[in-house]
C-alpha cells in the first residue's frame, strides 16, 4: 500500500493501531464489546429514567385504570395517548402511572418529545445507557438514535413515555421501526390526531372534591392550621385546572398571610401578574401564562387568525357558544383551519351535535387579560376582540323580544350577553354595547326577570348618557325603558320621577306632538295607575287619547292603545258605564283596522270580557273568554304569554260562576305551563300558584 499525500497514513500486514490525520483530530478507541449488534445487548437493571414523580397526586382513578387496561393488552406494540389542555396534568398522570403501575416493564424511559431533536436526543441517551462506550464522541447522534431504535425493535418489555408531543411526525419513524411487544405512552396537547390508537385518554379538569383536596393539602403541607377561607371558590374560579391550582397553592404557601380568599382578590385586581406569578423555585414554563403563551406561539405560527378567534371567544360564556357568533373573522377556509387548530391543541371543544363551542374559563380569562409581556395579549388586540364580540352578539339578536318563536334564540344568546357585561369594563362600552344591553333588558323584562333587566338597562342608560348626551333619542328611550322595569318591579318611587323627567325632556327636545312624547305621557299615566293614583292617571290618559286622535288619527294602533288604556283606568275606578263602551268601540275598531287575529284585537276581546265580568255579566264574559282562548291557541300557540293569560282569565270566570271543577283544571294547567315557559320566579307564575291555592280554598281543599 502506498501513502503519497501530505500527512497520509498507510497500514499494512498485521499491524493494527489507531490512525490520526489532520491537525486537531481526536482518536476514539472502541472495544469489540461496544460494537455488538443491538439485538445481542441485554438491558441491565437501573436504566429507568422518569420525570420527577409528583409529591401529591389526587384523583384520576378512571384514567389510571384505562392506562392499566391498555398495558395488559397482549400481542404486539401497544401505543397509548393522553391528551388535554396545557396544565391539565398529562405529564403528572404519566409520571405517577409509570412510577406506580407498570412494574414489569424494563427499562422505563422518559423522553421529552416536543421536537424531533428532543426525540433523537432521548434515543441517543438510551443507546449510551445500553452501551456506555457509545457516545456522540464515538458516533453521530443520528447513528446513536438509529442504534436505539434497532435495540427497541429487537427487544420486548420496555416502556417509552414520549412527553409533550407537538407533532406526530416527530415520533412517526420511532413508532414505525419498533413493531414489537414494547409499550409507548404519549402525552400531548393535540387532541385530534390519535384516533387510530387503541387507547386514547382525554384528560379533563379535576372534579370538585379532588380540586379542593389538591389545594388544601398543598397549602397546608407545612402549616396544618392555616386559614383556608375561600378555597372552594378559588378552585371554581381556576376552573379546577391542576396546574393553576398548584400555582396558586405554591403562592399561598410562600406567602403565609395570603388566604385563598385573598388570592382571589389579587387575581381579580392583578390578573396578568398573578397568571405568571410562580413561587420561588417554580420553573417559569410551569405557570399558566407561560404554558399557554408557548401553545399560542405554535398555533399562530401555523394560522395567525387562530389567536384572534381565541381572543374573540374569551368574551362569551365558556359553554355552548353558537358558531354563528364567530362572524366573518376570516373567510370560511381560514376560519375552519383556525377552529381545527384550536381544537387540535385542546384550546376549544366543539360539540357537533349542537353546533356550539366550549373552552376552559381560565383560558378565556387569560385571553382577555392584557399583558405587555405577551405579544398575544396586547391591549390593542384585546380591545379589538371585545369590540368584535360585541358587534357579533348585537348582530345575532332577534328582531323582537316578545315573540315566543324568538325565545330559544334569546335564551341561547343571553348567557353570552351576560358574560360580556360581566367581563367588559363599563368605561369601554360602545354605543353597540348600550344597544345590546338595552335590548336584552327588554327581553328580560318580558320574561319577568326584572332585577336582571334593571342591571342591563341601567348600564345602557349610563353608557348613552356618556356617549350620546342626555337629549339623544336613544338616551331618552333607555330612561323610559328603565322606568318601565322599575314600574313592573313595583318600585314606583324610582319609576315615576324617571317617567316625569323623560316626558319633560321629550316635550323640550322632540315637541308635544312627537310619537315618543305621546308614549311618555301614556307611560307616566301607567305609573300613576300602578300607584293607585287614578286622579292623576285619568286626565293623562284622556289627554293622550285626544292628542293621538288629533296627531295620528282615530285608526292608528297607538290611538287604539290609548282608548284601551283609558277604558282600563275607568274600569279600575269602578266607572263601568264609561269603560264598557270604550272597550266595545276599541274591539270594533281593531277588528276593522287590524283584523280578527291580530294580537291587539285578541287583547281587546279579553279586556272586554274582563269588563263584563267586573260588571257581573258572566253570560257575556265567559263566551268571550272562551273565544279568546281558542283564538290565541290557534294564532299564538299554547305557550305564548297571552294564551296563558287567557287560560288564567277563563279559569277566573269559571270560579266567579261557581264552576270550581273547571276552574281548578284550568288553574292547574296554567301553573304547569307557566312553570315550563316562564320559569318559577316569573310574576305570572307566582300569580298562577296563588290563584290555584285560592280555588282549592274555595273548594274546601285546605290540605
Amino acid at each position: 500500500m502506498e501513502a503519497n499525500a501530505e500527512r497520509a497514513a498507510s497500514i499494512g500486514g498485521n499491524n493494527y493501531a489507531p490512525v490520526q490525520t489532520g491537525d486537531h483530530a481526536t482518536v476514539v478507541s472502541l472495544s469489540p464489546e461496544a460494537l455488538r449488534p443491538p439485538d445481542q445487548v441485554s438491558a441491565r437493571a437501573g436504566l429507568d429514567t422518569l420525570a420527577a414523580r409528583p409529591g401529591l397526586f389526587v384523583g384520576r382513578t378512571g384514567e389510571l385504570d384505562r392506562l392499566d387496561a391498555g398495558l395488559a393488552t397482549p400481542g404486539g406494540a401497544v401505543v397509548q395517548a393522553v391528551h388535554g389542555l396545557g396544565g391539565i396534568g398529562k405529564s403528572t398522570l404519566a409520571a405517577h402511572w409509570a412510577a406506580t403501575r407498570p412494574h414489569h416493564c424494563a427499562p422505563i424511559r422518559w423522553i421529552t418529545a416536543h421536537t424531533s431533536a428532543g426525540v433523537q436526543q432521548g434515543l441517543a441517551e438510551l443507546a449510551a445507557a445500553m452501551q456506555p462506550a457509545l457516545t456522540t464522541a464515538a458516533l453521530p447522534i443520528e447513528a446513536l438514535a438509529e442504534w436505539a431504535m434497532q435495540w427497541l425493535a429487537s427487544h420486548t418489555g420496555w416502556l417509552l413515555i414520549l412527553d409533550n408531543v407537538n407533532d406526530p411526525a416527530d415520533i412517526a419513524p420511532l413508532l414505525a421501526k419498533t413493531h414489537t411487544r414494547g409499550r409507548f405512552l404519549i402525552t400531548s396537547r393535540l387532541a385530534t390526531v390519535w384516533h387510530h390508537l387503541p387507547t386514547v385518554v382525554r384528560l379533563d379538569v379535576l372534579d370538585e372534591a379532588d380540586a379542593l383536596d389538591l389545594l388544601t393539602r398543598t397549602a397546608t403541607a407545612n402549616a396544618p392550621g392555616r386559614d383556608l377561607d375561600g378555597a372552594a371558590d378559588l378552585c371554581a374560579e381556576l376552573g379546577r385546572l391542576p396546574l393553576a391550582i398548584e400555582q396558586a397553592a405554591a403562592y399561598i404557601v410562600q406567602n403565609p398571610l395570603i388566604t385563598p380568599r385573598a388570592y382571589l382578590t389579587l387575581l381579580y385586581h392583578y390578573p396578568a401578574q398573578m397568571y405568571r406569578a410562580g413561587a420561588v423555585g417554580t420553573p417559569p414554563e410551569r405557570t399558566i401564562a407561560r404554558i399557554w403563551h408557548l401553545t399560542l406561539d405554535r398555533i399562530t405560527a401555523l394560522q395567525p387568525q387562530a389567536a384572534d378567534l381565541l381572543r374573540l371567544l374569551a368574551w362569551y360564556a365558556p359553554d355552548q357558544i353558537p358558531a354563528t357568533l364567530l362572524g366573518e373573522l376570516a373567510d370560511p377556509p381560514a376560519l375552519n383551519e383556525a377552529l381545527g387548530l384550536l381544537t387540535a391543541y385542546s384550546m376549544i371543544a366543539p360539540d357537533p351535535a349542537t353546533g356550539t363551542l366550549a373552552l376552559h374559563r381560565l383560558v378565556q380569562a387569560l385571553a382577555r387579560t392584557p399583558d405587555p409581556n405577551d405579544p398575544h395579549r396586547t391591549s390593542q388586540l384585546i380591545d379589538q376582540a371585545r369590540t368584535h364580540a360585541t358587534i357579533q352578539l348585537d348582530a345575532a339578536l332577534p328582531a323582537t323580544w316578545d315573540t315566543p318563536a324568538t325565545w330559544p334564540t334569546w335564551r341561547t344568546l343571553l348567557p353570552h350577553i351576560d358574560a360580556l357585561a360581566d367581563h367588559a369594563p363599563a368605561h369601554t362600552d360602545t354605543d353597540t354595547t348600550a344597544h345590546l344591553l338595552d335590548y336584552a333588558g327588554r327581553f328580560l323584562d318580558n320574561q319577568g326577570q326584572l332585577a336582571h333587566a334593571i342591571t342591563h338597562i341601567r348600564r345602557a342608560l349610563t353608557d348613552r348618557l356618556r356617549l350620546l348626551g342626555s337629549d339623544h333619542p336613544s338616551t331618552l328611550a333607555s330612561r323610559n325603558n328603565l322606568a318601565g322595569v322599575y314600574r313592573l318591579a313595583g318600585d314606583l318611587v324610582r319609576a315615576v320621577p324617571l317617567y316625569k323627567q323623560t316626558l319633560a325632556d321629550r316635550l323640550r327636545v322632540l315637541g308635544a306632538d312627537h310619537p315618543d312624547t305621546l308614549i311618555s305621557r301614556n307611560n307616566l299615566a301607567n305609573a300613576y295607575r300602578s300607584a293607585g293614583d287614578l286622579e292623576r292617571a285619568v286626565p293623562l290618559y284622556e289627554q293622550t287619547l285626544a292628542d293621538r286622535l288629533r296627531v295620528l288619527g282615530s285608526d292608528h294602533p297607538s290611538t287604539l292603545i290609548s282608548r284601551n288604556n283609558l277604558a282600563g283606568v275607568y274600569r279600575l275606578a269602578g266607572n263601568l258605564v264609561r269603560a264598557v263602551p270604550l272597550y266595545e268601540q276599541t274591539l270594533a275598531d281593531r277588528l276593522r283596522v287590524l283584523g280578527s287575529d291580530h294580537p291587539s284585537t285578541l287583547a281587546s276581546r279579553n279586556n272586554l270580557a274582563g269588563a263584563y265580568r267586573s260588571a257581573g255579566n258572566l253570560v257575556r264574559a265567559v263566551p268571550l273568554y272562551e273565544q279568546t282562548l281558542a283564538d290565541r291557541l290557534r294564532v299564538l300557540g299554547s305557550d305564548h304569554p297571552d294564551t296563558l293569560i287567557s287560560r288564567n282569565n277563563l279559569a277566573n270566570a269559571y270560579r266567579s260562576a261557581g264552576d270550581l271543577e273547571r276552574a281548578i283544571a284550568l288553574f292547574q294547567q296554567t301553573l304547569v305551563d307557566r312553570l315550563r315557559v316562564l320559569g318559577p320566579d316569573h310574576p305570572s307564575t307566582l300569580a298562577s300558584r296563588n290563584n290555584l291555592a285560592d280555588v282549592y280554598r274555595l273548594a274546601g281543599d285546605l290540605e
